[in-house]
């Protein structure tokens, strides 16, 4: 494969960036993890449990826009972290509400470091894709008008990064993983599948089109080039920290790094 030249010199000395975002070695899914979340599901294959996860989304999701439409708040200060989150619930059909909440503190500056940032999770949803989770706390009983949502603080690199991960982690949605970091042509988002990024990954011609978009939408601003690249860079120090084994995943993040490496020194070699 004949890949774009080395990003490592942006037009300024300063910026100093990886050629690969190097993919580590992964451990299993513990099945401890997958059993405290769902003690039902036995020695059931983590492919069937995800499998059929997906196929109940729509109705986890539809749960979690519940929470946030009532008072779920989106930041709590970390001095006075509860040990629950009370959300009050109004009559919904087809909801499968979320079971905990994750309090993530990180250092992206987006976010005021006295602060985590909340997000409502169902546990399985979790530990059927994060090998590295640390345990989370029992599940709390739900009453009839109110939901109780146990509180896991977690540090991690980037809460805006974490968002695009959990929502890949119900949808599967290698589009709305590229979407969410930078512009990229509509064209290339439609129906993608694994199998197109792959392809994509491989093509010269498809990546120099790709970052020659991004680095047009960008205006070739090297600041605004370097802030998608940083987002990239995020997301994959986010699935490293958490131990995802997504493969498909993993290309996109791939591809997403290949694009803005090569808009880099589009951007670089315009000046």
């Amino acid at each position: 494969m004949e890949r774009q030249s080395s990003a490592s010199r942006t037009g300024s000395s300063k910026f100093r960036l990886p050629r690969t975002l190097e993919r580590p070695s992964f451990n299993e899914i513990p099945q401890t993890a997958l059993l405290a979340a769902a003690p039902e599901l036995g020695d059931t294959s983590i492919e069937f449990i995800r499998k059929k996860l997906l196929a109940t989304a729509p109705q986890m999701l539809a749960g979690t826009s519940a929470l946030s439409l009532s008072h779920l708040p989106n930041a709590l200060p970390k001095r006075s972290l509860p040990p629950y989150i009370t959300v009050p619930l109004f009559p919904r059909q087809e909801c499968i509400f979320p079971t905990h909440a994750l309090a993530i503190s990180n250092t992206s500056p987006s976010v005021p470091a006295e602060m985590h940032t909340i997000f409502p999770i169902h546990a399985l949803v979790l530990a059927a894709h994060c090998s590295k989770l640390p345990q989370l706390p029992p599940t709390a009983p739900r009453a009839s008008s109110s939901v109780h949502l146990p509180v896991l603080p977690l540090t991690l690199p980037s809460a805006p990064a974490f968002s695009i991960l959990l929502a890949f982690m119900y949808t599967h949605r290698l589009d709305a993983v590229l979407t969410a970091l930078f512009p990229i042509p509509p064209r290339f988002l439609h129906a993608l599948t694994h199998k197109a990024v792959r392809a994509a990954l491989q093509s010269g011609a498809d990546l120099h089109h790709l970052s020659a978009h991004l680095c047009a939408a960008s205006s070739s601003n090297m600041q605004l080039l370097m802030t998608h690249t940083v987002h990239v860079k995020e997301l994959w120090q986010d699935m490293v920290a958490l131990g995802i084994d997504d493969a498909a995943l993993w290309d996109t993040v791939e591809l997403a790094y290949e694009i803005v490496l090569g808009a880099l020194n589009l951007g670089a070699m315009s000046r």
